[in-house]
């Protein structure tokens, strides 16, 4: 008979269990808690699109969409994308589902994107994001709700030591135009010592060579110009507001004159969280304002900002996070004590108590489960217990028993 070959999990995935996945399961449950907070509403959308959707707002020249997305034909003859991000797929619901009427709105989601690069430590082919987006918002003040928001999220995580915000500004359209006329004859001067990748930016997407990480590109990129000589008074007001509320707000940060948004939606506030924790992988959270977004999908030109933080990067700075605890193992000895007990375990599990059952092997070893499982109290069950109506509740720290009436038990753990 022919060996079945096992199956292997996919390149890039995870299996996501025990201690990894208390420490993902307190990354959402912290970011659940503080959105509310912030009166963000959950939003859930699809895992696939039309490609377009990513194509149109990622831009065809960036790296996601010619390199990294995972498209493919459906049975119609549609080309369909898993998304590898949040923002386009809640731009185009905003657009399908008439929620401008909403507007301005506070959003948030999570779960999990598909990018396919090299895997390597805390970036997966497979990964999870929390996403934070406020569409239909105009003000300065937006971007400060979400930086402050983004702030006390890793505040709460316990990892805001050693995390920096790095601020930009990308200005106004009349500031981009200037300053991209700017960095392209920058960069032309400097044609023959640019990288093969930064030629072809030039091209296309001349911002995205400030943040080439190839060496031959760096002494060019620092030498460039700034922004700040082409930012419009009114470019310049938003930013100086930004600012103003951040430090109203006690949230500290510092100017990163090279933090650039490639593609031509991108307006106003930049910003990325970075750590040295993470190796040379450092940003944690990254977002900013994209105020052409909605309309380069075809909608009514539309204010939006928002930003993105990957689970497992926030899940790998975590403290050892504490297991769950139990309150209760019940171990029952003998036919009739087991049957007995699964009505107690439901009754007890109804009044809101944590509770186990240890139906196998000898009393020591069912104790033993019952330590293991951290369980506050053991509830044992046997023919004496049933003949009295109850059962022996021994403190496990304590190492202390009583008896309790079955009818009191839950009264008694709490």
């Amino acid at each position: 008979m022919a060996r079945i070959e096992t199956p292997r999990r996919i390149r890039g995935t995870q299996d996501i269990f025990g201690d990894e996945q208390r420490r993902f399961a307190h990354v959402l449950a912290t970011f659940e808690r503080v959105r509310a907070l912030y009166c963000f509403q959950r939003v859930d959308i699809p895992v696939f699109e039309s490609t377009a959707v990513f194509a149109r707002s990622l831009g065809e020249t960036t790296d996601v969409v010619s390199k990294e997305m995972y498209t493919f034909e459906d049975r119609g003859g549609d080309s369909l994308t898993l998304r590898p991000e949040f923002t386009a797929g809640i731009a185009r619901a905003y657009l399908t589902e008439g929620w401008q009427q909403f507007a301005p709105l506070k959003l948030t989601t999570s779960g999990p994107v598909f990018r396919y690069e090299r895997p390597q430590k805390g970036r997966f082919r497979q990964f999870h994001q929390i996403d934070a987006e406020v569409i239909g918002a105009a003000e300065p003040a937006a971007d400060v709700d979400l930086l402050v928001l983004a702030d006390q999220l890793l505040r709460e995580l316990g990892i805001s030591e050693g995390v920096t915000l790095q601020l930009n500004t990308l200005g106004d359209a009349a500031t981009r135009d200037a300053w991209r006329e700017a960095l392209v004859a920058h960069f032309e001067a400097h044609r023959g010592e640019l990288s093969e990748d930064s030629l072809t930016r030039l091209e296309k997407n001349p911002m995205r060579i400030l943040d080439s990480k190839d060496p031959r590109d760096r002494p060019i990129a620092d030498s460039a110009p700034d922004i700040d000589a082409y930012l419009t008074d009114e470019a310049r007001a938003f930013f100086e507001a930004v600012t103003a509320g951040l430090n109203a707000a006690g949230v500290a940060w510092e100017r990163n004159a090279r933090l650039v948004r490639g593609l031509d939606y991108y307006r106003h506030t930049a910003f990325e969280f970075v750590t040295d924790r993470l190796g040379s992988q450092g940003t944690v959270l990254a977002g900013g304002r994209y105020d052409g977004l909605i309309g380069s999908l075809g909608g009514p030109e539309t204010a939006g900002v928002g930003w993105a933080a990957g689970v497992e990067r926030l899940a790998m700075l975590l403290e050892e996070p504490a297991a769950a605890t139990i309150d209760a193992v019940v171990v029952p000895m003998g036919p009739e004590a087991e049957a007995r007990a699964t009505g107690i375990v439901a009754d007890l599990r109804r009044a809101g108590l944590a509770v186990e059952m240890a139906y196998k092997g000898k009393m020591k070893a069912r104790m033993a489960k019952a330590d293991a499982l951290g369980a506050r109290f053991a509830i044992i069950i046997g023919d004496d217990e049933l003949a009295k109506g109850v059962a022996a509740v021994k403190t496990l720290g304590a190492g202390t028993q009583a008896e309790v009436a079955f009818a009191d038990l839950a009264e008694a753990l709490r």
